[in-house]
C-alpha cells in the first residue's frame, strides 16, 4: 500500500511539472509576400479578442507562447496591406510558412459617399487627434512588455539589455508626467563593454553636476578616471536621453501625449508637419488612410536640456483606421533641416536621421493600446577625430569609420493588457523603479512562460559574439 501511494504521489508531482512546463501553446513560423516570397517584418500575431501577442522580425520570423485556455481562439496573423490569416490557435501548424497575399483597397471606392468627411491629409489627420479622446483608453490599465535595448557601432554591439516591464497609465486625458509609470520586473540578459569609450557622456555629466560648463571631453584622459565614476555618467546619461520612461513620458510618443502644452501633435501641429493623403489599404479586413507626413513651415524641436536637439523636418508615414480615425500605426523621423544641425549632425553621427520611431497599435475592447514600439537615435561617444582635418588623421591613424559611430535602438513588445482595479491598485503599492542598471538574479521559471521578441540571425550573431567578449572582459 505505501509502495502504491508512493507512486501514485510520484506520478501527479510529474502531471504537475509538465502542467507547469507545457502549459502554454509555442506557436512559430516565418511569414512572407505571398508574390515575392520575401520575409514580411512587423507583422502582427495574435490571438483575437485578446491582446496575446507579437511582431515578426527582419526575417519574417515569430515565436509566440499561448496560455491553454485560448487553444480554441483564433490566431490571427496580419499586416497593413495585405489579406489575414486566421486559424484556430489548436490548429496551427509551426511545420508551415505564412503566406500573405496583398490587399488594397480602391480610393474612390471609400471618398465618394454622402457623409462629409475630411478628403485630405491635414483633414483627417486632425479629426484622429480630435477624436484620441474616445478610442484611446479612458480608465487606469497595466500593461506587461517586453524591452531589448542596444548599442550598437556598424560592426557590433557594445550594449545589450532584455528586460520585462511593466507600464501603468491612469488614462489618456491624463498628464503623462505624473500619471505613466514604469517598472522593470525581470532582467534577462545584460552585457556592457561601454566604459571605454563614454568621455563626452562623462564630460557632460561633470558639467552638469559641478557646474564647470567650459570642461571639455578633449581635457579629459580615461586612464585618470575610475570606472565606477565612468559608469555612473553612463547611466546618467541614458537615462537622460534614452531612458524607457523618459520615451513613454516625452514628445516622442506623439499620439499619447498629444494633449501636453509641448506636444508635436498638439495644436500647432500643421505648423511643424503636413500630412498628404496616399491611398487606402486594408488591415485585417478593415480600410485605413495610408498619409504621408512631411515638413511645414517651421522646424521640428525637442527642447532636450542641455542637448541642442533642434532644427528637424519630420517624415514619415501616418495609418489610420477609415471607420473610427483610431491611429493604427505611426512611422516618424526627425531628419536634420536647420544649417547648424545639419553640420552637427554629419560630424557628430555621420547621418542626418537623428530619431526614427515606430509605435503600432492593437485595438481591445473597442480602445486603441500600444503594442510595438522601436526607437532608433545615434549616439555621441568619444571615437576618433570629429575636426575637419577627420578623414586625412583618420587615414594616417588607421581608424575604422564603421566603428566610430554609434547608435541606440530600443524595441518594446507588449503582450497584456490588466484592466482589473483591484490588480492594478496591488501593483501601485509596490515600489516602482524603471532602473534597468539595477542587478536582478536570472529568473529561468519567469522567462520560460514569458514572450518576448525573436532575434534576427543578424541579432542572434551579435549576440553571441558580445556575451563572448563580456566573458574575455570580465576576465
Amino acid at each position: 500500500m505505501k509502495y502504491r501511494y508512493s507512486k501514485h504521489f510520484l506520478t501527479l508531482l510529474i502531471s504537475l511539472f509538465f502542467i507547469n512546463t507545457y502549459g502554454q501553446i509555442e506557436i512559430k513560423s516565418k511569414i512572407s509576400d505571398f508574390l515575392t516570397f520575401e520575409p514580411i517584418e512587423s507583422a502582427s500575431v495574435y490571438v483575437q479578442n485578446s491582446t496575446i501577442g507579437t511582431v515578426s522580425n527582419i526575417d519574417g520570423k515569430f515565436v509566440l507562447l499561448v496560455p491553454q485556455e485560448h487553444k480554441n481562439d483564433t490566431l490571427v496573423i496580419s499586416s497593413i496591406g495585405f489579406k489575414s490569416f486566421k486559424t484556430l490557435v489548436s490548429e496551427f501548424d509551426n511545420t508551415q510558412e505564412v503566406f500573405l497575399e496583398e490587399d488594397i483597397a480602391s480610393l474612390d471606392e471609400v471618398l465618394i459617399v454622402a457623409d462629409p468627411r475630411p478628403t485630405d491629409g491635414n483633414g483627417i489627420v486632425v479629426r484622429a487627434m480630435e477624436r484620441l479622446d474616445r478610442n484611446m483608453p479612458n480608465e487606469p490599465y497595466l500593461q506587461k512588455g517586453f524591452l531589448r535595448h542596444r548599442e550598437r557601432n556598424k560592426k557590433e554591439y557594445k550594449w545589450l539589455i532584455e528586460s520585462a516591464l511593466t507600464l501603468y497609465d491612469s488614462s489618456f486625458a491624463s498628464g503623462s508626467r505624473k500619471n505613466l509609470k514604469i517598472n522593470v520586473d525581470e532582467n534577462r540578459k545584460s552585457y556592457d563593454l561601454r566604459d571605454v569609450d563614454s568621455l563626452f557622456a562623462y564630460a557632460s555629466y561633470l558639467r552638469y553636476h559641478g557646474g564647470n560648463k567650459k570642461l571639455r571631453s578633449k581635457n579629459l584622459l580615461r586612464d585618470t578616471i575610475k570606472t565606477k565614476t565612468l559608469v555612473n555618467a553612463i547611466k546618467w546619461n541614458d537615462s537622460r536621453l534614452t531612458g524607457v520612461e523618459n520615451l513613454f513620458k516625452g514628445q516622442l510618443n506623439l499620439i499619447r501625449n498629444s494633449n501636453t502644452h509641448d506636444a508635436l501633435f498638439g495644436k500647432g501641429m500643421l505648423d511643424k508637419h503636413q500630412f498628404v493623403l496616399d491611398t487606402i489599404l486594408v488591415d485585417d479586413g478593415r480600410k485605413l488612410y495610408k498619409i504621408r507626413i512631411t515638413k511645414s513651415k517651421d522646424f521640428v524641436g525637442l527642447n532636450t536640456e542641455n542637448v541642442y536637439n533642434e532644427g528637424f523636418e519630420a517624415k514619415g508615414w501616418i495609418y489610420i483606421y477609415y471607420d473610427n480615425y483610431a491611429v493604427k500605426k505611426l512611422e516618424y523621423e526627425l531628419v536634420a533641416a536647420s544649417d547648424v544641425q545639419k553640420r552637427r549632425s554629419k560630424s557628430l553621427f555621420d547621418t542626418n536621421v537623428n530619431h526614427k520611431l515606430v509605435i503600432t497599435y492593437r485595438e481591445y475592447n473597442d480602445k486603441m493600446y500600444p503594442s510595438y514600439l522601436y526607437y532608433e537615435t545615434p549616439k555621441l561617444v568619444n571615437i576618433g577625430d570629429r575636426s575637419s582635418d577627420r578623414e586625412k588623421n583618420e587615414e594616417e591613424q588607421g581608424i575604422d569609420k564603421d566603428e566610430q559611430y554609434y547608435y541606440t535602438i530600443q524595441e518594446i513588445l507588449f503582450s497584456e493588457v490588466i484592466q482589473d482595479p483591484e490588480i492594478i491598485s496591488e501593483s501601485l503599492r509596490k515600489e516602482w523603479s524603471s532602473d534597468i542598471f539595477a542587478p536582478r538574479p536570472y529568473n529561468e521559471g519567469f522567462w520560460r512562460n514569458y514572450n518576448v521578441l525573436l532575434e534576427s540571425a543578424e541579432e542572434e550573431k551579435l549576440i553571441r559574439d558580445l556575451s563572448k567578449r563580456a566573458s574575455l572582459f570580465k576576465e
